[in-house]
C-alpha cells in the first residue's frame, strides 16, 4: 500500500448512497472524502472549500456529471476532475473531455484496484504541479531577494565609490580641494573660457615663515594654522571661486572670469582676512601672514594650467623677496613679458 504524507481531498457525487459508500470504502484509507448526492450540494461544497479531486457519476438528479465538471472548471480550476459513467457511449467520452477537461473517465463497474490507480495518478499529478509551483514560487521570492540584496549592494557600493571619490577629492586636514581636485577645475575653467572667452586668475598663496611656526609650535600648531588659513580663505573668496591646498603651506585659489582690477581686489581681501584672523594654540597666538602670487589671463588669451600656474609661483617668489605679507600680480602674456602689480604692504 502506498504511503502518503497528505491526504489529497476527494468530493464524491453520486445520487446512490452505496455507491458513495463503496467508493469512500475503496479510496477513504487513501483519501480524505466527502460525498454528496446531488450537483447542487456539490457545488455548495466546492464554493466553500475547493478539494483536491472531485470524482462524479455522469447521470445526476439535478444535473449531468459533464456540465458540474465544466462548472468546476472554471470556478475551481486548480480541482481535478474526474467521471464516472456506467455507459461507454464515445460521445459521452468526447464530452467529458471538451466539456468537462476532465483528467480520468472510468466505466463502471470499476475494479477497486483500477479505482485507486487513477487516482493515485490523478493525486501524484496533482501534488507534482503543486510542488512545482511552490517551487517557482520560492524561485521567484528568492530572485526578489536576490535582486534586492543586488540592488542594495550596489546602492552601499555607489556610496563607498562616491566617498572614496570625495576623499581622493579632499585634503584630510583642511577639507578643501586637494592638489588633484583643484587641477581638475582649472583645467575645466580654461576649458570653458576656450568657448566663452573671459578673463581669469589663479592665485598661489603661501604662510610666511610656516617652518619657524612648526618649530615653536610643533606640528600640531602648524596644522592647527593650516585649518585656520583654510576656512578664513573660503569665507573670503567668492562663491565662484575655488580653493584647494596644494602643498604643505601652499594654497591656489581659481577665479574665473577675474581681471587684473578684480584679482588685485581679491588678493589683498585674502590677505588682509588672512593677517587679521586670530589662531591661538594652547593659550598662545600664532602669527600668521601670507604672501600672494596671482597670474591673470585676459578673456583673448589662449594659456594652459601650467602656464597659469608658473606665472603664478613666479609672481609668489616675488612677493617673498619683497618682504612677504604682500602679493604681487602678473599679466599673462604670451610674448612672456609680463606686467607686474605689487599689491598689499611689504
Amino acid at each position: 500500500m502506498q504511503t502518503h504524507r497528505y491526504k489529497c481531498s476527494v468530493l464524491a457525487v453520486d445520487d446512490t448512497p452505496a455507491v458513495l459508500a463503496l467508493l469512500t470504502h475503496h479510496i477513504g484509507h487513501e483519501f480524505d472524502v466527502t460525498s454528496v448526492e446531488s450537483a447542487t450540494d456539490a457545488r455548495r461544497v466546492i464554493a466553500a472549500r475547493p478539494p483536491d479531486i472531485v470524482v462524479t457519476d455522469l447521470s445526476l438528479p439535478d444535473d449531468s456529471g459533464i456540465r458540474l465538471l465544466d462548472w468546476v472548471y472554471r470556478t475551481a480550476p486548480r480541482t481535478a476532475r474526474v467521471l464516472i459513467t456506467g455507459t461507454a457511449r464515445l460521445q459521452d467520452a468526447v464530452d467529458a473531455i471538451n466539456c468537462g477537461h476532465v483528467h480520468r473517465l472510468i466505466l463502471k463497474p470499476w475494479r477497486a484496484e483500477d479505482l485507486l490507480t487513477h487516482l493515485r495518478a490523478v493525486a501524484r499529478g496533482l501534488l507534482l504541479e503543486r510542488s512545482h509551483e511552490r517551487l517557482l514560487e520560492e524561485l521567484r521570492t528568492l530572485n526578489q531577494e536576490l535582486e534586492q540584496r543586488v540592488n542594495e549592494r550596489t546602492e552601499e557600493l555607489r556610496a563607498t565609490n562616491r566617498t572614496l571619490e570625495r576623499m581622493a577629492l579632499t585634503d584630510t586636514l583642511t577639507g578643501l580641494s586637494n592638489r588633484r581636485a583643484i587641477e581638475l577645475i582649472g583645467g575645466q575653467e580654461l576649458l570653458r573660457r576656450v568657448r566663452t572667452p573671459t578673463p581669469i586668475a589663479f592665485g598661489l598663496i603661501d604662510i610666511d615663515r610656516f617652518k619657524q611656526i612648526n618649530s615653536q609650535f610643533l606640528q600640531t600648531g602648524g596644522d592647527q594654522a593650516l585649518i585656520h588659513l583654510g576656512r578664513v580663505v573660503q569665507k573670503t573668496i567668492r562663491g565662484t571661486d575655488s580653493v584647494g591646498r596644494v602643498g604643505g603651506e601652499e594654497f591656489l585659489i581659481i577665479a574665473p572670469e577675474t581681471d587684473a582690477a578684480g584679482a588685485a581686489v581679491l588678493a589683498e581681501r585674502v590677505r588682509a582676512d588672512v593677517e587679521a584672523m586670530e589662531v591661538r594654540y594652547h593659550g598662545m597666538q600664532i602669527p600668521l601672514t601670507i604672501s600672494g602670487g596671482y597670474s591673470v589671463a585676459e578673456a583673448a588669451d589662449a594659456v594652459s594650467y601650467e602656464q597659469m600656474f608658473e606665472l603664478a609661483a613666479e609672481a609668489l617668489g616675488e612677493a617673498k623677496r619683497g618682504g612677504r605679507n604682500r602679493c604681487v600680480i602678473k599679466l599673462f602674456d604670451a610674448t612672456r613679458s609680463q606686467v607686474q602689480l605689487p599689491v598689499g604692504t611689504s
